[in-house]
């Protein structure tokens, strides 16, 4: 018998890219071949010249469906099969393959907002709920809508094999996260789309509409982020903390390059208030929330682990921001100083942060 393979692909929509997705029957036996689309339907070709290409990259089952249906998440290439420019996952591969021999990591905390009839899931129709506090990581009553479509969305990653690590109510009512890892550069986007289309297609179930903006609501309100983990095997050895403080002065050498890469409103986000440092400075420091960077405490502890970018957006492309963070902190490692020398620095270094957690701060 045939089934269902549910193909899934970023589209071409300013500023921020989108989902779309359709469905192929497939023969028994046969895997999801390359298929196409119209381009021009999805900002990604004009009329005249419509076809784009859907090559499948990751696919894993379909927890929406039956047992031996599929979501075949695809890159969207030109008729002649080169990489279309919207498509980010082309370069992520390439800078993979070319810092192979880091073994970098990630974890992505996708942050979102739940909105029914143009207000946040639960709002009250006029007015505001109460301050936020109650929210983030709450239970009871009706102050935490949508925990029924967190659930469903929870058990539907699981079933389809999703590296999903764990989920929470936010700061804001109404906001949600889940967090995705511990992946590849490549896999980290493969998956976390995947996951954001489970999301958008079991809130339609319940009429809801998912918001990944980074200032759904303007005002005294928190934003949206996917704040990103990030460690190379040499972070996760041993005394990796240098490692560690090394990859964070890397990240410090290109603020406006990050920036601009880690998504539209970030501006509105990173105001210095709400647990974020302002979007024009750059810091880093041991269990510090209001640091560009934070190295957990446990971390700090353990002498080894990762570092968490705290400046990315919900509406992050996950291809981008795992690209442009390779290169910067691996390009950065490559260049550095010979062993003996940098061990001397980044043992300096290490008393200072030691010394003084609470963080490094330069405005740009």
């Amino acid at each position: 018998m045939s089934y269902q393979a549910e193909y899934i692909w970023i589209d071409g929509t300013e500023p921020t890219h989108k989902l779309r997705s359709k469905t192929k029957i497939v023969a028994d036996g046969k895997k999801p071949p390359i298929w196409g689309f119209d381009g021009s339907s999805t900002n990604q070709a004009t009329g005249k010249h419509s076809d784009c290409v859907l090559q499948p990259v990751f696919i894993c089952p379909d927890p929406l469906r039956g047992p031996k249906d599929l979501l075949v998440m695809c890159e969207v290439l030109n008729s002649d099969f080169t990489p279309h420019p919207t498509n980010a996952r082309a370069h992520a591969v390439e800078v993979a393959k070319k810092f192979a021999s880091f073994e970098c990591m990630f974890g992505i905390e996708q942050e979102y907002t739940f909105f029914e009839d143009g207000r946040p899931y639960g709002w009250p129709e006029e007015g505001f709920p109460a301050p936020q506090g109650p929210y983030y990581c709450g239970v009871g009553g009706a102050k935490m809508p949508g925990r029924d479509i967190v659930e469903a969305h929870t058990l539907a990653c699981q079933r389809a094999g999703l590296g999903i690590e764990g989920t929470n109510a936010e700061v804001m009512m109404g906001q949600w996260e889940f967090q995705v890892g511990v992946l590849n550069p490549v896999a980290i986007g493969d998956q976390l789309w995947t996951a954001r289309w489970i999301l958008e297609r079991i809130a339609e179930e319940f009429d809801v509409d998912v918001s990944f903006d980074a200032k759904p609501i303007k005002g005294d309100w928190n934003g949206a982020g996917a704040h990103t983990n990030f460690s190379t095997k040499q972070m996760r050895a041993n005394g990796g903390l240098t490692a560690i403080i090394a990859g964070c002065e890397a990240l410090g050498t290109r603020v406006e390059d990050h920036i601009k890469a880690y998504g539209i409103g970030i501006e509105e986000r990173l105001t210095g208030a709400h647990e974020t440092q302002h979007w024009s400075k750059f810091s880093y420091g041991i269990s510090d929330r209001g640091a560009s960077v934070r190295i957990p405490a446990a971390v700090a502890g353990a002498k080894k682990g990762y570092l968490e970018d705290r400046r990315p957006n919900a509406n992050i492309d996950p291809y981008v921001v795992s690209a442009l963070m390779v290169e910067t902190i691996c390009s950065a490692a490559k260049k550095a100083p010979g062993t003996k020398k940098a061990a001397k620095k980044t043992s300096a270094k290490k008393k200072v942060a030691k010394k003084a957690p609470a963080k490094k701060s330069r405005a740009r």
